[in-house]
């Protein structure tokens, strides 16, 4: 019999979001917009502290909107995270704007406060800023965002988190993403909780979300009819899916302990092997360890990352590799890179790991397994 599939980030579903849903079809709220999508946002802000939230489609949806309010267009650069997903670059791309790389710095996987300065110094002696700076919570782990935001505030550059990874994260006491001019979020199915897909786009800014509000709902101007001013999206969120999302919610912190003692177990059971190394957790914070991600140093372990994922898959496990950085990407070939070295050998090494809540302790001794066997072989 085939051993059941392990899967790297599968959903986890609470047993609250039947009863939610049910009340939505009970209200024949069924289109986009509503109660439950009015009550999520609400709740959502209350948990994160964020004074302001609009749901909608996807976080790439968020961050487009973010990006648009904030002016960003044509012949504009945006500076972005390299190690990342995609949908933390296409936003820009959207607007007509030229995407600049920012590479990690080794202490957090996140973008480089450092190498950030010294282009924005650059920049400033080329006369020419960027519009806004996007910095990834990688893996759950919030940006050093005080910092970020102490070397963007001298020339007037707007930060926004892509915390779509970094839901219930914590810096330095507060919520991922608190402080900056806005903060994204992903509730995509493989998410520490989904909607199955859609995202939020929270801020501080009452005229920012209030306006990414406007957009999401195809820019419709104030009128009996159908009178439109500007072009905007179909991006709202529907009532549907905000049902799922106030249920997930709910459970949201336990997801949170769940997902660090799941990584607790790799680290103390795979620990001791030699050239395994762990994604550390930054000193100003609490990563939600979204995905438990180790680096593999092929010498001293004896195999590659490719190796081991390939020992996975031949087990039905679903391992990844990191994030492949976005100025290695062909399609943002040619775009400008600051640094780079250090996302790439972070990609090269890098592995993430079956880290779904309802994972048993027979599951997570059976991807370890197959990993002390991959080193034990050599």
């Amino acid at each position: 019999m085939n051993k059941p599939r392990l899967f790297l980030s599968p959903p986890h579903i609470s047993g609250e979001e039947q009863q939610l849903v049910q009340e939505a079809f009970a209200s024949n709220y069924i289109a986009p917009v509503g109660p439950m999508v009015d009550a999520f946002e609400q709740e959502f802000t209350e948990y994160t502290g964020l004074s302001h939230a609009v749901a909608v489609a996807s976080g790439t949806a968020a961050l487009h909107l973010a990006l648009r309010h904030l002016g960003v267009g044509a012949g504009d650069e945006v500076f972005l995270s390299t190690l990342t997903f995609i949908g933390s670059a296409t936003p820009a791309v959207y607007q007509g704007a030229t995407p600049v790389f920012i590479d990690s710095d080794r202490q957090t996987w996140n973008m480089d406060p450092d190498l950030l300065a010294e282009e924005l110094a650059g920049c400033k002696r080329r006369g020419r800023r960027p519009k806004a700076v996007v910095p990834t919570d990688l893996y759950g782990q919030s940006c050093d965002l005080d910092r970020i935001l102490a070397v963007c505030a001298p020339y007037g550059v707007p930060a926004v988190t892509d915390s779509a990874e970094a839901l219930g994260a914590r810096y330095k006491g507060r919520h991922a993403g608190k402080g900056a001019r806005a903060a994204v979020f992903s509730f995509n199915g493989n998410k520490i909780i989904t909607t199955s897909g859609g995202g939020m786009l929270a801020s501080d800014d009452r005229e920012l979300v209030e306006n990414a509000r406007f957009l999401s709902q195809q820019a419709r101007d104030p009128a009996p009819h159908y009178e439109h001013s500007e072009i905007g999206y179909n991006y709202r969120m529907s009532n549907i899916l905000a049902a799922i999302g106030r249920g997930q919610l709910r459970v949201l912190d336990e997801r949170v302990e769940q997902k660090r003692r799941i990584f607790a177990f790799y680290r103390e059971a795979l620990g001791d092997l030699p050239g395994i190394a762990f994604m550390p957790e930054a000193p100003y914070g609490v990563c939600t360890r979204w995905l438990t991600v180790i680096l593999i140093t092929p010498e001293a372990f004896g195999a590659d990352r490719e190796a081991v994922r390939l020992a996975l898959e031949a087990e039905n496990i679903e391992s990844r590799p990191l994030w492949k950085p976005m100025h290695l990407q062909p399609v943002f070939r040619g775009c400008r890179t600051v640094g780079g070295g250090v996302s790439e050998s972070l990609f090269q090494a890098g592995l993430c790991l079956p880290s779904g809540t309802a994972m048993t302790g027979a599951d997570l001794a059976r991807v370890v397994e197959v990993i002390r066997n991959v080193h034990s072989r050599v």
